[in-house]
Formats: C-alpha cells, sequence, structure tokens
C-alpha cells in the first residue's frame, strides 16, 4: 500500500511525486497513456512561452540552448527528472473511477493495457490529470468529419492544401504560420476582433506581417458555423455567410479537464465553472485525503493554471500529508 497515489504523470503530477518522496512518503503514478503525454501531444515544433527555469521540478536543472526551450527539449527534461529520483510509473494503466473508503483510505479502480483490472489501495489520491483528452466541441454540423482534427501535429501533411485555422491563441497563430511555410492555402476564422493579447510577443509582428501581406487570410469577428467534404461556411457578426473552398479544418479551440474522476469519489463542483472545492494553502479537496494538482485545479477556463504554477502544488500536497501524519501517526500506512 502507497502513502500516495498520483493519477496523471504530466509535470504536475511528477512534481507531485518528487515532493511527496522527498518528504519520505511511498507514491505510485498511475498514467493512461505514458510519461508527459500532454506535452507529446504539443506541436511538433512548438517553442515554450515559458523560461527553461520555470519549467523546471524537483531542482533538477532545465538547460537550454535557446531562451525559450522547445517540446522536443521538455520531453527529454523530464524523462530525465522522473528517471533522476526513480519514480514508480504505471504507463498504460488507466484510472477508472477512485473509491472513499470507511477506513479513509481510497481504492483506485484501475484497467491496464491488456484489460486487466486492478484495485489499488493508498491512504492518499492526488488528482493530475491535465486536461488535453478532452477537445472543446463547437457543436456545428460536419464537425464529424474526418478532415477535422483538434490537434496540430506539424504542417508537412497540409503541403499544398487549403486549411482553415478555427481560433485565435497562440496555437492557432502557430499552426497557421507553419501551415504557409509549407505552401497551404490559410484561412484563420476566430469570433474575436482581435486575436488574443496573450500571442508569444516575439511571433505576433512576424504573424501580423504575413497577414497584411496576403499570406494567411484572417476572418475576424467570424464563426465557422458548417463543415461540408469540400468547403466551409463562415459567418460574420452581421450573420452574412460566405463558402471558403477548404480540404482540412483545424479547430484549435482549446480543452477542458474531465472531472470523472472527482466526482465519482464525491468532489463537490462550483456549477459555473465546474471547478472542484479545495483548499488553496494544501490543494486537499472536500473530500479528506484527496488532492488537485495542475489544471485539474481550475475551472472551465484551462489557462488558470500552467505548468510553472501547477509545478508547486506538489510541495503544498506533500506537506500537508506529513502534517496531517504528524497529528495523527496511524494515518498513513507505510
Amino acid at each position: 500500500m502507497k502513502d500516495v497515489i498520483i493519477i496523471g504523470a504530466g509535470p504536475c503530477g511528477l512534481s507531485a511525486a518528487i515532493e511527496c518522496q522527498r518528504q519520505g512518503l511511498s507514491s505510485l503514478i498511475i498514467e493512461k497513456s505514458f510519461i508527459v503525454h500532454s506535452i507529446y501531444l504539443y506541436p511538433t515544433n512548438m517553442q515554450f512561452f515559458s523560461t527553461a527555469q520555470l519549467l523546471e521540478i524537483g531542482d533538477v536543472p532545465f538547460t537550454s540552448t535557446n531562451d525559450k526551450p522547445y517540446r522536443h527539449e521538455a520531453l527529454v527534461y523530464y524523462r530525465r527528472a522522473a528517471e533522476q529520483y526513480g519514480l514508480e510509473i504505471a504507463a498504460y494503466e488507466e484510472a477508472l473511477s477512485i473509491e472513499p473508503l470507511e477506513d479513509g483510505t481510497f481504492a483506485a479502480h484501475t484497467s491496464n493495457m491488456r484489460g486487466e483490472h486492478q484495485k489499488r489501495i493508498t491512504a492518499n489520491v492526488v488528482i493530475a490529470t491535465g486536461y488535453f483528452d478532452q477537445p472543446n466541441m463547437i457543436g456545428i454540423p460536419g464537425e464529424e468529419l474526418p478532415k477535422v482534427t483538434h490537434y496540430f501535429g506539424e504542417a508537412h501533411p497540409y503541403t499544398g492544401m487549403k486549411v482553415t485555422v478555427i481560433g485565435g491563441s497562440n496555437s492557432a497563430v502557430d499552426a497557421a504560420l507553419e501551415l504557409m511555410r509549407v505552401g497551404a492555402t490559410v484561412d484563420m476564422v476566430y469570433r474575436g476582433e482581435s486575436i488574443s493579447e496573450n500571442i508569444k510577443p516575439w511571433v505576433r509582428p512576424i504573424f501580423e506581417g504575413m497577414v497584411q501581406k496576403g499570406k494567411i487570410t484572417l476572418h475576424l469577428g467570424s464563426r465557422v458555423t458548417e463543415i461540408t467534404a469540400s468547403s466551409v461556411i463562415v459567418t460574420d457578426h452581421k450573420g452574412d455567410k460566405k463558402a471558403l473552398d477548404n480540404d482540412f479544418v483545424l479547430a484549435l479551440t482549446g480543452f477542458r479537464p474531465s472531472r470523472t474522476l472527482l466526482t465519482s469519489a464525491g468532489v463537490i463542483m462550483d456549477d459555473d465553472m465546474d471547478k472542484p472545492a479545495f483548499n488553496t494553502s494544501t490543494m486537499e479537496s472536500n473530500v479528506p485525503g484527496l488532492y488537485v494538482a495542475g489544471v485539474i485545479a481550475s475551472g472551465r477556463n484551462a489557462n488558470e493554471v500552467f505548468i510553472e504554477t501547477g509545478r508547486g502544488h506538489g510541495k503544498l500536497i506533500a506537506d500537508h500529508i506529513v502534517s496531517k501524519e504528524s497529528s495523527n501517526p496511524k494515518e498513513l500506512k507505510h
């Protein structure tokens, strides 16, 4: 029996495991895919907004030859941090539900890649599941077509194609620029009157320059209201519609965390923002012994928590578990 089971091997889950280890707590990370799967799903050539130092966990130095590290550097870094601390990770094992038991412990019900079910008992649970598994669906006709994706890996497959990018965030801007560079015809559709104010400052002037030169066609104050096999229908704020020839659609409309594990354990949710109830100084939810870490602690606005802020949740959690052990030594079973 572990002192702590952590659901999710993203940066915040890894950080929580490291902080627990530093406090002498045994832990197991359960990850339904593989280590830092969310970062793996980032675009192949993505550069972080944060500096390498702000992405560090466990005092493991993150060295980069760039001012802001790239995706491939982060993958190497987090693998190295997990290896350095010898973290125990059950990869390709999905947590199906968390069951609070009468004695104050928890049963994590899981299933591995062979379909084998397990019941893992633990004194404490940390849910750090991230949000990349659930894209925000637009809810329009044609969104289910195979030409539509909510993930962007790299531009090469779209060479010479007519591509519509839906969104106005960093991911949409980065994708539009990469697509333009491989010779795609790029339409970018965004409901706002201007692209996001949070666009990376070193990227914004490049993007705006490409729009001014006609390399990227930007449709502001507009929405894609229908997708067909050969076109997208764009409706502006006046209600006027136009059809754009189209081969592929990148619906980069963001993601939202799954709340299934939290609700299965009895965690209370805020009705408006779908945010779990938790103590901000300890990260403990309304269910004693069940904690949240990383973006799962945010509401529907997943941008509320980033790696640089979520990485600190692990220390708050480990400190609180140890303080409980000090006041009630029998609570943890090593």
